[in-house]
Order: structure tokens, then C-alpha cells, then sequence
């Protein structure tokens, strides 16, 4: 797979699809739809982590801040904490590594309440001039999910959060730090970095859902990148091919 047969394999797969570009060096674009709204499944979790940074750095929540685990938390899929036991002292960095490294949904909708709610989250994201990235349910909320409601996001607007945390300019320098650190650390590993076998480090985060697969993230490699591969009612695992050959392609192209 690579940038010239793109838009042939696309058009035979299912669905909508977003497949967006950025070389971090020259500044180079590829942009497939990476402006249209999709279902962010997990990948909304990128969002909820830059407000807990933004808090964090405005002293309104605290790193070390302790939360205590009830069993009305617990939710399926992916994670640990369904699987912990009721009254386990969780700390807000916890909470936030457990969301992405394990994408752990309990953490996430736990972290949500304590950021002040889904009003609080999205109003920062629209003042960081973000119009298309919205949290608008909590995750497994099945209620808000039969009436439509989804959380959103576009290819554009998380590359923009990408490149400003690879810059150093997503909150502050060391958030930014913070937050790519963390990205590298996340265990799902099936999609962008398939190829890699641990050779490049790549910060990104997995989303997956019923006809949904995502991986958005930055290969760091000499001439790092952005990519960001996202696709609605498809194909999963023809989608999921096509991401570990266009991000090993687009690798080796820049290396």
C-alpha cells in the first residue's frame, strides 16, 4: 500500500474513510476527507487527555489527586479496572495512563466527571479553535447511543493536537512531553505499528468499535510524521490492513 494506489483501495472498501498526512519536516499533506466528522470511538480519549493537562496546569485538578473506585464505575472491553476491586485509591495519573496505555474505558469516563463534565471538555476544545472534536456521551452509554448521539472527531483537528504535543505546545512543554510519552507507551499495537516490530517509536491511539477502526498517532522516525487513518461502518479488517501497510510505506518513503 502506498500513496498511489490510496484512493483506488478507498474507493473498494465500505464506509467513509479519513486517511490524513503531515510530514513533520517539509510540511507535506496528504489530506483524504480529514476534514469530515467521524465516530471517534477511542480515539476521542486524545481529547479528554489534553483537558486533564490543561487542568492539571491551571491547579484545578491535582496529579496526585486521589479517586476511589466504585463498582457503578466498572464498565466492559478494554481495560483493567473492571476487573479491580471496589475502594481502590486511583490516582488521577492512574486514571490518565490507564486511558490510553490500556485504553481503559472505566478511567475515562471517571476522568470525564472529575474534568467537570462533557460542557467543560468541549468548551476548551472550541476555545483552542477546535469545531469538529466533541465529546457528547460518556463511553457504553447505550441510552445516548440509541437516540444518535456520538462523540466526534476529524482527521484535521487531532493531526493539530499531534503536531502541537510533538512541538511542544499543547498546553506546555513538559504536558506536551508528558502526553507523548504516554502515546508510546499505549499496548495496542495491531494497526500502525505492525510492521515496525519496535524499531521506530510511535505515539498513537487505537479506536474501535462495531464497522469502526481507527489509529491515529506520530511515527518518529528520522523525517517524522503524522497519520491519521480512520474509517466508519467498514470493513475493519481490510481497513486495518491498509493502515500497517500506508504507515510502513510512508516510513520507509521518508527514510
Amino acid at each position: 500500500m502506498n500513496r498511489e494506489n490510496l484512493r483506488e483501495y478507498l474507493n473498494g472498501l465500505p464506509g467513509r474513510h479519513v486517511v490524513f498526512y503531515k510530514n513533520l519536516v517539509t510540511g507535506e499533506i496528504l489530506d483524504y476527507n480529514g476534514s469530515i466528522p467521524m465516530m471517534a470511538a477511542s480515539v476521542i480519549k486524545i481529547p479528554v487527555l489534553v483537558e486533564v493537562f490543561r487542568q492539571m496546569q491551571a491547579g484545578r485538578l491535582k496529579k496526585d489527586q486521589l479517586y476511589v473506585l466504585k463498582e457503578g464505575d466498572k464498565l466492559p472491553s478494554c481495560g483493567c479496572l473492571n476487573r479491580m476491586h471496589e475502594g481502590l485509591n486511583l490516582t488521577v495519573q492512574d486514571l490518565y495512563n490507564l486511558m490510553i496505555i490500556l485504553s481503559d474505558n472505566t478511567a475515562t469516563n471517571i476522568l470525564i466527571r472529575l474534568l467537570g463534565g462533557m460542557e467543560e471538555i468541549n468548551g476548551s476544545l472550541a476555545e483552542m479553535g477546535y469545531q469538529t472534536c466533541r465529546v457528547n456521551r460518556l463511553l457504553f452509554d447505550s441510552e445516548a447511543s440509541d437516540k444518535g448521539i456520538e462523540n466526534y472527531v476529524s482527521g484535521v483537528e487531532i493531526a493539530d493536537m499531534l503536531e502541537k504535543m510533538y512541538r511542544g505546545r499543547l498546553v506546555d512543554k513538559a504536558s506536551s512531553q508528558e502526553m507523548l510519552e504516554i502515546l508510546q507507551s499505549q499496548r495496542l499495537k495491531n494497526k500502525m505499528p505492525f510492521y515496525f516490530q519496535g524499531c521506530v517509536p510511535i505515539a498513537h491511539k487505537t479506536g474501535e468499535d462495531e464497522g469502526i477502526t481507527h489509529d491515529v498517532g506520530i511515527v518518529m522516525g528520522h523525517r517524522p510524521f503524522i497519520l491519521c487513518c480512520m474509517s466508519n461502518d467498514t470493513d475493519c479488517p481490510r481497513f486495518n490492513r491498509l493502515i500497517q501497510k500506508l504507515a510502513w510505506s510512508l516510513y520507509k518513503e521518508n527514510e
